[in-house]
């Protein structure tokens, strides 16, 4: 079993910085890629960021230059730094991991998801 809880979340102006942090535990082999995902209201969850183990990232368009996914491989942490906070960030934040919980078996986890929310 693999659990990913994710943290930092909140409200904030716009213009403003959130870090959203997520951490994997249990029965881990080895972690391959993790990312961050969102889901607005009313629309379909869309990836944010994502980073492979060897540390190659790759971002959504829309956060390009003002997001950045990092990962702690001791600690099984993914990290993504928001900076420039838009109110169409708006979103719950979902962290996922490619988690090998054995040397055969790999499966994608999810967290439980952190609201963020950009507003004056």
């Amino acid at each position: 079993q693999v659990q990913l809880v994710e943290s930092g979340g909140g409200l904030v102006q716009p213009g403003g910085s959130l870090r959203l942090s997520c951490a994997a535990s249990g029965s881990i082999f080895r972690i391959n890629a993790m990312g961050w995902y969102r889901q607005a209201p009313g629309k379909e969850r869309e990836l944010v960021a994502v980073i492979t183990s060897g540390g190659s990232t790759n971002y959504a368009d829309s956060v390009k230059g003002r997001f950045t996914i990092s990962r702690d491989n001791a600690k099984n942490t993914v990290y993504l730094q928001m900076n420039s906070l838009k109110p169409e960030d708006t979103a719950v934040y979902f962290c996922a991991a490619e988690v090998a919980t054995t040397i055969r078996l790999m499966n994608t986890y999810w967290g439980q998801g952190t609201q963020v929310t950009v507003s004056s």
